[in-house]
């Protein structure tokens, strides 16, 4: 008989899989992985959204919130005042002892609608715990949905990542043939090259990537005698080296040849009509041409060089990735290139910002920083007539940005001690740009434009904020590579004000604030509300307000108090107060008319009678509505 150890397993019954297993690989339509991918940028748009909605939905939970305890404390001083007046009014009559004048039928049907007012006023209070309730458990579940969603795109974002290596072999035997035929010895070193990128990045980048290489054999490295003379070993090196910065893939292609021969590189200039004889430039701006059309130094066309198609192709396609291109070099010592490129294509961190009445997105990858400058130092600098700004070794130049988009010069922020100004390197060119707003960093969902706004220069997409509202996403390098003209900033015009007058509409009920908001922006005016006077003069510590809207009864600080703090108040003693108003008795009028109110008006009112009285009052101070 058999030991029990070593009986067979059932033929059911599956050995668990060994770390060393191959595992398995589904294929995996390419356009199919894409559209995945687009559906969970699409829910990360809808999401925010959500949570804009939701956030939109507390604040009206909290307001209703207020309006319950108001109405509970009317409803409580409403039962005080009923019992007061019947008392009052049957202290003297002959009633039967025996009874309160409140316990009598007659009175019993005012006491049963107060008291059904205050049980109503119990279940609004019930159901506003309730919507409470619901907007924090929707709350978690939009956190939780964020959550996911992230994996989600994690892991869709992870499909579509490939390894460098996968490209090295091919690299490789690029150097090697391309060596041979230039009788000289190379080889190719690859650090870092388990990094990974988006596979229509890497797929893009392959041709550059390739032409570079053939440049660093062809125009880099020495032929083996040149290099032993030079103390260096016989076979040339060429190396790329990758590594992740944030959002950002940067790649160094290096060799250890001769250097760009800046000479050489001046003489063509000269000869294609790039320079002319008594032009002065450094030799970072002679390197730099080697990026234009059509430039190239080869004595002889080959199958490597001399064929016109130069760096400009290269530094083309990495732009139109939305990336960046630095060369720098050292005489007998080599030359680096080196690449930034998008993480990925389809998600980035971008900068949203205000320039006059639009908002755009500028892609973080693109902009070298934000530096905040006091206001006092800014408008100094701004005095020069070729304002720059001077960030660690490198000299910005200031530039509106509106104005590389056909607009207006930024205006300085009045009530800032300093002012945000983003920094953006672009080859040659450096710009400091001034915006009118700054207004957050998030990450965004590129969305492809149309053939009518890709071929504007400056467009690299679209994204839509969590408001509904879609926003072009700009390509900040192409436009300032293009070198707007340049206005004299210390007397740019400023971004056109909203000149229209200014109503400020005070009142406890948030409905009547709404309508009459809405009512006001039809009739040509601009309007701030408050929901009582403490609210109020929040308000005019920033707004001076043209003409005010008031209501009397008001928690915390009703109208007359409020009136009479505004005609108490210098700044805004001048003001015309309109009072609106259920009491409508003379005694509420004559008290209004003694504190300073301008014009009374009793609730219901008619919108053309609200209009006009707030025309004449404009009028009276020499302020004209549209």
């Amino acid at each position: 008989m058999q030991p029990a150890a070593a009986k067979k397993a059932p033929a059911d019954v599956r050995p668990l899989r060994t770390a060393d297993q191959r595992q398995e690989f589904a294929r995996v339509d390419a356009d199919l992985l894409e559209d995945l991918l687009n559906a969970a940028g699409e829910i990360s748009i809808y999401h925010s959204r959500l949570n804009q909605q939701v956030s939109s939905f507390e604040f009206h939970v909290d307001e209703l919130e207020q309006t319950v305890a108001r109405l509970r404390e009317q409803l409580r001083k409403l039962e005080i005042e009923t019992e007061a007046q019947i008392m009052h009014g049957h202290q003297d009559t002959l009633v039967a002892r025996d009874f309160d004048p409140l316990e009598l039928d007659r009175y019993s049907n005012i006491q049963q609608l107060s008291r059904a007012l205050a049980e109503s006023a119990n279940d609004l209070g019930s159901l506003k715990d309730l919507l409470k309730s619901v907007t924090t458990e929707a709350e978690g579940l939009l956190i939780q949905q964020s959550r996911v969603t992230a994996e989600l795109q994690d892991g869709l974002m992870r499909t579509r990542m490939v390894p460098f290596d996968r490209h090295v072999p091919r690299l490789t035997r690029l150097v090697r043939q391309v060596a041979q035929e230039a009788g000289k010895r190379a080889e190719l070193a690859v650090e870092g090259a388990s990094g990974e990128l988006d596979r229509q990045v890497l797929d893009k980048m392959l041709p550059p990537f390739e032409h570079m290489l053939r440049n660093a054999v062809v125009h880099g490295v020495e032929d083996a005698g040149a290099r032993q003379k030079a103390g260096k070993p016989a076979v040339g090196r060429i190396t790329i080296r990758l590594h992740r910065e944030g959002a950002e893939m940067v790649i160094d292609v290096s060799d250890d040849g001769a250097g760009l021969n800046v000479e050489s590189i001046r003489r063509k200039a000269f000869e294609m009509d790039l320079l002319s004889p008594e032009s002065k430039v450094t030799d970072e701006e002679i390197m730099g041409l080697v990026l234009t059309p059509g430039f190239s130094t080869a004595g002889t066309v080959t199958q490597s060089a001399g064929r016109g198609v130069g760096m400009d192709v290269v530094a083309n396609e990495v732009k139109k990735l939305g990336g960046s291109l630095r060369i720098s070099s050292v005489t007998g010592q080599g030359t680096n290139f080196t690449v930034r490129l998008p993480f990925t294509l389809a998600i980035t961190q971008a900068l949203i910002v205000r320039t006059g009445e639009e908002v755009y997105a500028l892609p973080l990858p693109t902009v070298e920083g934000v530096a905040r400058i006091p206001r006092g130092e800014l408008e100094s600098l701004l005095s020069h007539s070729e304002p720059s700004y001077q960030y660690g070794e490198q000299s910005y130049k200031f530039r509106h940005l509106g104005m590389y988009l056909g607009g207006q010069a930024a205006k300085l922020p009045e009530e800032e001690a300093s002012v945000p100004v983003i920094l953006v390197h672009a080859g040659e060119y450096s710009a400091a740009l001034l915006v009118d707003e700054m207004l957050a960093s998030r990450e965004i969902v590129v969305k492809a434009v149309g053939p009518q706004l890709a071929s504007i220069r400056g467009i690299s997409g679209a994204t839509i904020l969590g408001d509904g509202r879609i926003i072009l996403i700009l390509d900040i390098h192409a436009l300032v590579r293009t070198g707007a003209p340049v206005v004299e900033l210390k007397t740019a015009a400023p971004t056109p004000s909203d000149d229209r007058p200014l109503a400020l509409v005070v009142d406890d009920s948030i409905t009547v604030r709404r309508v009459t908001e809405r009512f006001l922006h039809r009739s040509g005016l601009r309007v701030e509300t408050a929901k009582d006077g403490l609210d109020a003069i929040s308000v005019m510590q920033d707004h001076k307000p043209d003409v005010i809207l008031l209501d009397i009864e008001m928690p915390r600080m009703d109208g007359y108090e409020f009136a009479s703090h505004v005609r108490n108040d210098p700044r805004v003693a001048d003001v015309p107060i309109i009072m609106i108003t259920s009491r409508v008795g003379d005694k509420h009028r004559a008290r209004a008319i003694e504190l300073g109110v301008n014009d009374y008006l009793g609730k219901p009112y008619q919108d053309s009678q609200l209009l006009e009285a707030i025309r004449r009052q404009l009028e009276d101070r020499g302020i004209e509505l549209q």
